[in-house]
Order: C-alpha cells, then sequence, then structure tokens
C-alpha cells in the first residue's frame, strides 16, 4: 500500500483531526516554530499511537517562511527515496502551492490540505450519479459548520478536492448549476448563501 507521508505546519494550522492517522498507511511529521517548544497535549495524544511513524520537527532559528523551506526540504528528501508515496501538507498557506503544482509535473503525488479529513484517503470514491454526488457535497459541507465556502469559486475548488480532482471544469460547473437548482446553494452577488437539510 502507497506510503501517505503528512506535514504539519502547525505554526499556520493546528488540526483536531489528527487521530485519523492512527490507522492507515501514514507517517506523520509536525513541524513547530522556535517559539512552540512545549507540545500541546492535545498533540501528544493524537500522533504517540503512530510511535515511530510520528515524529516532531522543531525549527532552531525563526525566519520569514522558515518552516516552509524545512516542510520543502522533507518532501525533496522523502520523494527522493519514496518516488511512489503520497505527500500531505497540512497548512492554510497557499504558499505552499506553487511547489506541489510543480511537485505534479514530475508526477510526484502532493496535495495541500486545512483539515487532516480533507486527505483523499479519507474520501468516498467518486460517486457516479449526480444524486450521490449532491448527497456527498451535503454531507461534506454539513461537517465544516461555520468554516463553508462563501465564494463560488472557493466552493469549486471544495467540490475538486472533494471528488479527488477526478471532475473537468465543466462536470464542476454542472454540481454547482444542480446544488442551486435543489435550493442547497443560493448565490446572492458574489457571496454563497446554504440551506442544508437538518441531519436525520
Amino acid at each position: 500500500m502507497r506510503t501517505n507521508h503528512v506535514l504539519v505546519d502547525f505554526e499556520n494550522v493546528q488540526p483536531e483531526d489528527l487521530g485519523l492517522l492512527r490507522e492507515g498507511p501514514f507517517k506523520i511529521k509536525v513541524f513547530l516554530g522556535p517559539t512552540q517548544g512545549k507540545v500541546p497535549v492535545a498533540l501528544a495524544a493524537a500522533i504517540q499511537p503512530l510511535g515511530q511513524n510520528a515524529e516532531y520537527i522543531v525549527l532552531e532559528s525563526a525566519g520569514r517562511n522558515a518552516l516552509d523551506f524545512h516542510i520543502a526540504y522533507y518532501i525533496g528528501l522523502l520523494s527522493a527515496q519514496e518516488p511512489l508515496a503520497f505527500f500531505h501538507i497540512i497548512s492554510r498557506d497557499t504558499g505552499f502551492d506553487p511547489l506541489i503544482k510543480h511537485l505534479r509535473g514530475k508526477k510526484i503525488l502532493a496535495q495541500r490540505s486545512i483539515r487532516v479529513a480533507d486527505i483523499p484517503y479519507f474520501k468516498p470514491a467518486l460517486p457516479g450519479t449526480e444524486d450521490t454526488r449532491i448527497n456527498a457535497v451535503i454531507a461534506n459541507l454539513a461537517s465544516r459548520k461555520a468554516s463553508k465556502p462563501r465564494t463560488r469559486k472557493t466552493l469549486l475548488g471544495t467540490l475538486h478536492a472533494l471528488f479527488r480532482q477526478e471532475l473537468d471544469t465543466q462536470q464542476l460547473s454542472a454540481l454547482f448549476d444542480a446544488l442551486c437548482a435543489r435550493g442547497i446553494v443560493r448565490l446572492e452577488g458574489d457571496r454563497i448563501h446554504y440551506d442544508l437539510p437538518d441531519p436525520a
């Protein structure tokens, strides 16, 4: 099974769903800034069960984008050793996106996610019908609570990631239109509003 390396930019985001990595083909590196010397108890408890498959990397000195460069270094090192692995950067920092695009151009599997749950390993297989796709979207949006996408562009990006980047632009637009037609999504100017069904 393909190894999934998860590199967490803990300066930028403190994911609450690291416990998902306890089972599966994961190796995790948590990158901490030099002022984050004390590891939060919740973080330690989440990754301790991974044993040797988890480690902390604490930067020795601060600097602009210092942590980003460390993550880039480790991806380069690990991808040379394991060219078939999948690399997941957990961060809100869009500055990683050009690196990811470059890696993909080199046939290295890489993705940036804000949440561990957004890693493709945890995503359902691509639903074949419109109804099943819409149900998958509703479940995903409901799980986001207050952090739902607020523009058409960001929602399309969310849908693209949800379906493992397997939908083309036309399919994404058709799915967006179907969500609007069913009243689940309402576009007012540049802002999106939701009318999600109550959970069962």
